[in-house]
């Protein structure tokens, strides 16, 4: 059972805080969220302004555009050319896609006629699609054209996308795909759509445990673009209209779906849009679209960080502003990054698949920065921060794990409601399973995961705190701590090291360096050198894939 510190009693807190709930409540005020129980998300999307003239999607490499004139028919068009198909309303659609400006269309086209979504990446192999379709049901995918042999004999219909946008337009092997995007017939009766029925089923990125799937409803969606999306645009005093946003994130993953698939189509903002990440590239489209808003991940920050470095002249001058999130970033790389480029804003946000990347968001003002943090809870969100060995409620200025309710909070894992139980309580309350630091502003700052912190002799130790340290090495590139089971102690942390090339580190020296700067129980007990540490297309540590590759090492 729950239960307050001691010291809750006696200590005055700020008014965002109950000492006798232990909630944590978001210092935004409240906003309305929609009360129609028929209201769909595409809907919602294009109830706004519809922007005429602006362009709302830009294909980086061709410079071909979609302007927000035509997004919504052509989402209409690929919602009635599916209806032809056979697709009803509950129907699972199967994406296994890249970054393109057909995505979106797609995407909701789908949503449109009533059907569920499920993304997937597009690497994935045989197995993987196979275990997905069965698992969720899908009776048809979208895949890469150049793919769509390899994925023939999956069992159910599948469509080529063009690579090239419109250069292959009279290509037999597209003339599925534009048959729907080109279609002229009408989606008919448009089916009737609540906010509690399921848009799409996205899967968690399994790092630590099987990848599950997350269901998401249009209610979910809805409250990811005012809670997230307009509500960090309406913290700015220029237009959204005039921001330019690159989509190098994968749309497939709920951080890159939510901003440049769903959420920022309703602020008529231009997406430019990568099929995938190559730094000296995105520099240059930085330049030449006029990227002002570029949402990344840590790897993608280290690399653009190193790459600004060496440029000169007036490149990405004309960036305003570089948002990171899905994994927990160092401080020497925010450093780095601050320094290379200080006109750029830079702040930091939280959310997961399970709550539709709704949780919290950083905002810096010319006299408060706080670049470190992960930023105040989003308006609508409540939070207790729990100790995870007691189950006390912390109040601001201690660690523990992060529960978050509000809207964007999934509605269950698929077809496992054992899971669904463990993770969402009775009382709507979603345990993250992410360990939090908070402070006396509100504001939160990520420690690490949960399942991964280390239990050496009755100690807790985060592994992050020890990348922090093996990063800040002037020779070490990319480092990454695991818990490996050890008779005596328990656990102990062994490190995954990248050294720079040509570098004569040791691990004796490495193992030296860290004991100077940490409590002697923390202290990194060996080291594995390696070319790379296996990441996520988020930039989560796979530390799974670590763990196998010890069999051989240790």
């Amino acid at each position: 059972m729950e239960k307050l510190t001691a010291t809750a009693s006696k200590t005055t807190f700020p008014d965002w805080y109950s000492p006798e709930t232990g909630i944590y409540s978001s210092k935004h005020p409240t906003i309305p969220l929609p009360a129609d129980p028929f209201l769909d998300v595409v809907s919602f999307i294009f109830s706004h302004p519809n922007h005429n003239g602006l362009t709302a999607l830009i294909d980086s490499s061709s410079g071909f555009s979609i302007s927000y004139s035509k997004v919504l028919p052509l989402v209409k068009s690929v919602a009635s050319g599916l209806r032809n198909r056979g697709i009803k309303q509950g129907d699972v659609v199967l994406l296994l896609l890249p970054n393109s400006i057909h995505f979106p269309i797609v995407f909701l086209g789908v949503l449109y006629l009533g059907g569920i979504v499920s993304t997937m990446n597009p690497l994935s192999s045989e197995l993987e699609v196979k275990k997905r379709i069965a698992d969720c049901k899908a009776c048809i995918a979208f895949v890469e054209l150049k793919k769509v042999g390899k994925f023939q004999p999956l069992g159910i219909p599948v469509i080529g996308v063009p690579e090239n946008v419109n250069l292959d337009e009279k290509s037999n092997d597209c003339e599925a795909f534009y048959m729907l995007l080109y279609s002229k017939g009408d989606v008919g009766v448009k089916p009737v759509i609540r906010q509690q029925d399921t848009a799409a089923i996205m899967y968690s990125s399994g790092t630590t445990a099987a990848s599950k799937g997350v269901v998401l409803t249009h209610r979910n969606f809805i409250s990811m673009v005012e809670l997230f999306v307009k509500f960090e645009a309406s913290q700015y005093e220029y237009s959204s209209t005039d921001n330019v946003y690159l989509a190098v994130l994968p749309m497939f993953h709920i951080y890159g779906l939510s901003l440049f698939v769903v959420g920022l189509l309703s602020l008529g903002s231009s997406i430019v849009v990568m099929r995938k990440f190559d730094v000296s590239e995105t520099v240059k489209v930085i330049d030449r679209y006029g990227v002002t808003h570029f949402p990344v991940v840590p790897p993608i920050l280290t690399a653009l960080t190193r790459t600004v470095k060496g440029v000169c002249g007036n490149s990405l001058k004309c960036l305003k502003l570089v948002s990171c999130g899905a994994a927990p970033l160092f401080a020497k790389t925010i450093q780095d990054f601050v320094e290379v480029l200080p006109h750029v804003d830079f702040i930091q946000g939280y959310g997961l698949t399970e709550s539709t990347a709704v949780g919290t968001r950083g905002l810096n003002t010319e006299k408060f920065k706080k670049y470190s943090s992960i930023g105040l809870l989003a308006p609508n969100i409540e939070a207790k921060v729990v100790d995870w060995i007691t189950g006390t409620l912390l109040p601001p200025g201690g660690s523990g794990e992060l529960w978050i309710r509000g809207p964007g909070v999934m509605k269950e894992y698929l077809n496992d409601g054992e899971a669904t139980a463990l993770t969402i309580d009775k009382d709507g309350w979603l345990h993250t399973g992410d360990v939090v630091y908070t402070d006396h502003d509100g504001y939160l700052y990520v420690v690490d995961r949960l399942k991964e912190i280390i239990k050496y002799k009755g100690f807790q130790i985060a592994p992050a705190d020890l990348e922090a340290v093996l990063i800040s090495h002037c020779e070490i590139l990319d480092a990454a701590v695991i818990p490996v089971i050890d008779k005596e102690c328990g656990e102990i942390p062994v490190a995954f090291v990248v050294k720079r090339q040509g570098s004569m580190l040791t691990q004796e020296a490495i193992i030296n360096y860290v004991a100077e700067q940490v409590a002697p129980y923390k202290k990194v007990r060996k080291v594995i050198f390696t070319q790379s540490i296996p990441k996520s297309a988020a930039g989560k540590i796979l530390r799974r894939e670590l763990k196998n590759s010890l069999t051989s090492k240790l």
